[in-house]
């Protein structure tokens, strides 16, 4: 890509500066923010990241995630993309002294260039949540992982209403109310339960996500674990199409934002 390009108009030669397009990955501890998207009233990753590329480029910088995590979530691999009308030179060296500048608890892991059409949301092929819980008092991930009460819950039957989830696509019943998205449809292409030592992890992967959708569908398995629910019932909560249907949503500390895919095209390196 060159670093600008010329039009004639009107016998004047007019100079245009050529976009760059980046994706910027980032990890962070959302437990002290409003969420990933910038908020009125309340500081948030997106801010907190602008406003740390803008210090650094010496210039206004907006980037637009790949989407937006709810207060208090927390993310492994979250994306976004943002242009420079210059290339980026040493990114490595950006990147260090980009973490410098940024609260402790955001880190930059990745800056890659992408084609000039590319876009963290709508390109993005994919969506991993990873949500925790365990009933061991830990001082090293209290802030990240759901501490609750283990005794009783069935994790063999709470997979097997994972896999009733493959069969439907309208999420109605685990999407928040009043929200401004044009549909509920979501096609889920991995959810289970898997012990790593002393945490139970639900792992769920699907092509995009409603708001509080995850949190929702882990309370309402929790019922079905503890007993109150059988998987008939978790299949008409459902078919039901009614937030007030499915069970209550579990806290937002326990949820990860773990990968977002995207088509290897879009990247240029």
């Amino acid at each position: 890509m060159n670093d600008f390009f010329v039009i004639f108009a009107c016998g004047r030669t007019i100079f245009f500066a050529a976009m760059y397009r980046y994706f910027i990955y980032t990890s962070y501890n959302g437990t002290r923010y409003n969420g990933w998207q910038r908020q009125p009233n309340g500081l948030s990753i997106q801010q907190s990241v602008e406003e740390a590329l803008s210090t650094l480029l010496r210039q206004t910088v907006n980037i637009v995630g790949a989407g937006r995590t709810d207060a208090g979530v927390h993310a492994q691999w979250m994306a976004a993309h943002f242009d420079l009308n210059l290339p980026l030179g040493d990114r490595d060296h950006f990147i260090r002294k980009l973490n410098c500048i940024l609260p402790y608890d955001i880190v930059v892991e990745r800056i890659a260039q992408v084609k000039g059409d590319a876009h963290a949301r709508f390109d993005a092929l994919s969506r991993t949540y990873r949500y925790a819980i365990t009933e061991h008092k830990n001082p090293f991930n209290y802030e990240q992982v759901y501490r609750m009460s283990l005794h009783g819950i069935d994790f063999s039957l709470m997979n097997e209403a994972c896999k009733i989830l493959f069969d439907y696509t309208d999420f109605t019943s685990f999407s928040k109310l009043h929200t401004d998205t044009r549909t509920n449809n979501c096609h889920i292409d991995y959810a289970r339960w898997e012990q790593e030592g002393r945490m139970w992890i639900f792992s769920i992967k699907a092509d995009r996500f409603l708001r509080n959708m995850v949190r929702a569908i882990v309370g309402t398995l929790l019922e079905v674990g503890r007993g109150k629910r059988s998987l008939s019932d978790f299949q008409k909560v459902i078919e039901g199409k009614d937030r007030c249907l499915a069970g209550a949503s579990v806290p937002a500390k326990g949820l990860m934002l773990a990968e977002i895919g995207y088509p290897e095209e879009l990247f240029i390196d």
